[in-house]
């Protein structure tokens, strides 16, 4: 194994409409459709779909939509063995409106992945791990003790503080690399406002830094920007025809988990998750968007 991922394993209900709702207003919706999803099983297969022998950490209820998301792992090449089967619960549902823009508006019903706790992330086997992933769909006790763990010292520990909760702002600093978006980085690092621009987004990073961190700063269709130390990195954004921007975060994630646990330098792996993380918004769905190694490649040598 080369790349552990710890957390949420959901079915994704993905609601096209023309434009989002507002407050109190009910849209009509063009179409329904399931897909598998969670932010730790989209990091996970779009790692596994780029190479990295990848193991997912989770849980599922014991119900059908538990059996699809097992299924579906596997024929993506993830290794569910530190998935589990939990009776107490349903398997996690996400519910996803996508409007014309690609835009979307998600709510998360945790399930199972509320009961994967400390105690079943000291326990699980991380024999290989280069790189451990994680992000806020697992619960704060599971982050804590899995980085905490003496046998994960030599992995990069990578937190993804998707979505940004308040009170995951203590386990920033035992992560040797934090992803955030435009929104989390303006909520972790104390700004007014969203960053306006690469320039504004690496100043924020700097601020929110510890001594030996490197902080990376998604930017959507701007690319991407990190620090580490004294450092400073910057990729441009490749533009494609976007029509589903769900998973884009995760993709870029997976991505980069897998580049740095092959040896790619931080700029390299960012400019390979950046590619990745393009192409899967011209796809439908989360998991279900997740590029192919040679894809990536090839929109890397076109552009």
């Amino acid at each position: 194994m080369s790349v552990c991922v710890l957390g949420g394993v959901n079915l994704d209900h993905v609601a096209r409409v023309a434009d989002l709702p507002r407050p109190g207003e009910t849209v009509a919706s063009r179409s329904l459709i399931q897909f598998p999803g969670g932010k730790g099983a989209n990091q996970a297969v779009a790692a596994a779909c780029l190479g990295a022998e990848t193991r997912l950490l989770g849980a599922v209820g014991q119900d059908s939509a538990g059996d699809f998301m097992l299924d579906f792992l596997v024929g993506a090449g993830v290794n569910v063995g530190g998935v589990r089967r939990e009776a107490g619960a349903p398997t996690g549902q996400a519910f996803i409106t996508v409007d014309d823009a690609a835009r979307n508006m998600i709510v998360v019903a945790a399930g199972a992945n509320a009961l994967y706790g400390a105690q079943a992330a000291l326990s699980a086997d991380l024999a290989g791990a280069k790189v451990i992933l994680t992000q806020f769909e697992a619960t704060l006790e599971a982050i804590e003790a899995i980085f905490r763990r003496p046998d994960a010292a030599g992995a990069i520990k990578i937190l993804n503080t998707a979505p940004a909760l308040s009170e995951g702002a203590a386990l920033l600093a035992l992560a040797d690399l934090l992803i955030l978006n435009e929104t989390e980085l303006a909520s972790f690092a104390g700004l007014d406002a969203e960053p306006a621009d690469a320039s504004a987004a690496l100043a924020a990073a700097q601020v929110l830094a510890r001594p030996g961190q490197t902080v990376l700063a998604t930017l959507g269709a701007a690319g991407a920007v990190a620090v580490r130390g004294d450092e400073a990195f910057q990729v441009p954004g490749l533009r494609q025809r976007a029509v589903d921007t769900t998973g884009a975060g995760d993709c870029f994630c997976g991505a980069l988990a897998a580049g740095l646990s092959r040896g790619l330098t931080l700029p390299d792996a960012m400019a390979f998750a950046n590619a990745a993380a393009a192409l899967s918004v011209t796809r439908a769905g989360a998991a279900a968007s997740m590029p192919l190694a040679a894809e990536v490649e090839a929109l890397m040598a076109g552009a």
